[in-house]
This record gives C-alpha cells, sequence and structure tokens, in this order.
C-alpha cells in the first residue's frame, strides 16, 4: 500500500468541535387588547421583559394631538400616584383595564382584533417605560370550534 493511499489523523482532530450557534434574533414581545378593553400582557412576555409585575401601577399615555393613537405608552409609577393604573394578575397574563380611554381614542376593541408589539424606552430620570405599538385591526371572527348538534 502507498503512502499517499492513507489519510492519517492529527491529535487535534481527536476533539470534540462544537459548531458556533447562531445568534438569536431577538423575539418579539407582543401583547393584545381583550374585548372588555383591557391590555393584555402574557406571562410569556413579561418574563421576556425581566419584570416583576405584581403590585405595579403605571401611568398610560398616548401620543399629544393624534386623534386616533396608534402608540401607548406605559411608565412606572408609584403606588400612590393617583393617576396610576394597576396592574392586575390573571392566571396566564397580567392585564390593565382601560375601556373608556381605549374608545376615547379611537380604538374600536369590541368589533376588532388589535395586537401590539411591546418595545422598551428611556423616560425621564432613568426609567423605562414600554411603548406598545398597536398592529393594523383584525376583523374578530365569529365562533370558533364545532357547532354544537340539534
Amino acid at each position: 500500500m502507498q503512502t499517499g493511499e492513507i489519510r492519517f489523523f492529527n491529535p487535534s482532530e481527536n476533539t470534540d468541535v462544537v459548531p458556533q450557534k447562531r445568534s438569536k434574533k431577538p423575539a418579539t414581545l407582543t401583547g393584545y387588547i381583550s374585548t372588555t378593553g383591557k391590555l393584555v400582557l402574557p406571562n410569556k412576555t413579561v418574563e421576556q421583559l425581566g419584570l416583576n409585575l405584581d403590585g405595579m401601577t403605571f401611568k398610560v399615555g398616548a401620543q399629544a394631538g393624534k386623534r386616533t393613537a396608534k402608540l401607548l405608552y406605559l411608565v412606572p409609577a408609584d403606588s400612590g400616584d393617583s393617576s396610576a393604573f394597576e396592574v392586575v394578575k390573571a392566571a396566564k397574563s397580567y392585564s390593565i383595564s382601560l375601556p373608556f380611554i381605549l374608545q376615547k381614542n379611537g380604538i374600536d376593541y369590541v368589533t376588532q382584533k388589535y395586537t401590539f408589539v411591546i418595545s422598551s424606552f428611556d423616560f425621564d430620570g432613568g426609567v423605562t417605560g414600554y411603548s406598545l405599538k398597536l398592529n393594523k385591526p383584525a376583523e374578530k371572527t365569529g365562533k370558533v370550534g364545532r357547532p354544537k348538534a340539534e
């Protein structure tokens, strides 16, 4: 046998080389507006934000001078602040009830389904606020599932 026909190994080939993983794209943090006019933040989104919302309150705002809100802003507030809204814990989410404010700002949550994307921003004094960019509304469909047997 000729030496050109044999492939010899190198000791460096005898190591377990782990391929480099691609860096993950940051997850899109989303929520939605319920049919009762609540901003709903799923537990998964809250965990990714790194927040502990138990007993927390937020000031809620929108862009000044706009008839229809396309962005909502949440800024953490002191629990004694009279202009702050309380965050309520549900089974798999957290919510802030804003039915009349949403209606007054042109958000028809009863007939259309709204979702939003959450991003953080720096507010006055080093406070981290959150902007909720509303996606285009989708028409709500009727009942889902099998029809009742008659």
